[in-house]
């Protein structure tokens, strides 16, 4: 597997914990990156920028979701998805060294290995209509 889809999947399990359980799991970050991924610090590293930059931004980030997301309210989203949407709206909007396409390719899977079958043409559809709108 791929350092950074590696450090994605990691970084979603931390946003899981961080919307389920709020401030609280901050204390998990590097425990769990450390029992996950021993010794992989390239990975780390990027899975704490996704963390880190998706929770920094997720107010504007929920505003683009909400607008993006027509007839669907973000905590009526399954919880593996709406994580998804965020640290892939992120990265496209912060991080200029992964290209658009490559990012929304990623949150797919994620969404097709980590939540129901219907997930990836929803993440995607939304994921699209904020590239669109966003010009990236």
């Amino acid at each position: 597997m791929r350092k950074r889809t590696r450090a994605r999947e990691l970084a979603l399990q931390m946003l899981y914990q961080l919307d389920a359980r709020g401030d609280d799991a901050w204390d998990l970050v590097d425990p769990m990156l450390q029992r996950e991924e021993p010794g992989a610090d390239d990975v780390h590293e990027f899975a704490r920028e996704l963390i880190r930059g998706t929770m920094d931004k997720r107010d504007e980030i929920d505003v683009l979701l909400k607008d993006a997301a027509q007839n669907w309210q973000l905590h009526r989203m399954a919880v593996v998805d709406r994580n998804i949407l965020r640290m892939a709206v992120f990265e496209m909007m912060n991080l200029d060294a992964v290209p658009t396409k490559v990012t929304i390719n990623e949150a797919i899977e994620l969404g097709k290995r980590f939540s129901t079958k219907q997930s990836g043409s929803f993440i995607n559809g939304i994921l699209d209509r904020i590239r669109r709108e966003q010009d990236l």
